[in-house]
C-alpha cells in the first residue's frame, strides 16, 4: 500500500469509496448515515487542486481510502477519512492519519483535529487508540464550533457526536 496525492480521476473512485464505508452503519441502526451521499465531484475537485485529499492506493495504484483536510485554527482537521471495506481493519486508516500527522508536523501545526460519533466503534474509540482526545465543550476552538453546529444544524447530532485532538511531537518526522 502507497500513499500519494488524489488526482482528478481518483474522485469517482473516492466516491464508490465514501457509498461502501457507509454501508457498515446499517447495523448499528444509522440508516440515514448509509444512505448520505458522498461528497460532489466539485467538493473533492476543491480539496484535490489544494493538496489536501491523499489517497491510499493497492498494488495497480488504485485508490482503495482516502482522507481529506482542512486548517481549523491551529489543527489540521481530518474532514473526512474512509476505508473501502474490503480493505478496512489492515491499518490503511491509520497510514493516512500517521502520513497526515507527518506532514503537519513537518509544517509546524501543533495538532491534527476531526470530529466523529462517540458510540461507533470505528470512530471515537479508535481514534483515542491513535492519540486523539475527546474535546470538552469548552475547549471548542472558532473553527472546531463552527463544525460542530454545523454538524448538529445537518441532524449529525442525532447520535452522539464529539470534536477530538491530538498533540503533534516537533521531534522528527518521516517527511523531507
Amino acid at each position: 500500500m502507497r500513499i500519494r496525492p488524489a488526482t482528478v480521476t481518483d474522485l469517482p473512485t473516492l466516491q464508490k469509496i465514501e457509498i461502501a464505508a457507509g454501508e457498515p452503519f446499517r447495523t448499528l441502526g444509522m440508516t440515514e448515515i448509509a444512505e448520505d451521499e458522498p461528497p460532489a465531484l466539485e467538493t473533492l475537485e476543491v480539496y484535490q487542486r489544494a493538496g489536501r485529499a491523499r489517497v491510499a492506493v493497492d498494488d495497480s495504484d488504485h485508490p482503495v481510502a482516502y482522507l481529506l483536510h482542512d486548517r481549523a485554527d491551529d489543527t489540521v482537521h481530518i474532514s473526512q477519512v474512509s476505508v473501502h471495506p474490503e480493505h478496512a481493519r489492515r491499518g490503511i486508516g491509520r497510514a493516512l492519519i500517521e502520513d497526515l500527522a507527518d506532514r503537519a508536523r513537518a509544517q509546524g501545526v501543533a495538532a491534527l483535529s476531526l470530529t466523529t460519533f462517540v458510540e461507533v466503534p470505528w470512530n471515537a474509540p479508535y481514534y483515542e487508540r491513535l492519540g486523539f482526545r475527546p474535546l470538552d465543550p469548552a475547549e471548542l476552538t472558532p473553527d472546531l464550533l463552527r463544525v460542530r453546529t454545523h454538524e448538529a444544524e445537518i441532524g449529525l447530532d442525532r447520535w452522539p457526536r464529539t470534536a477530538m485532538r491530538r498533540e503533534l511531537d516537533q521531534g522528527s518526522c518521516g517527511v523531507s
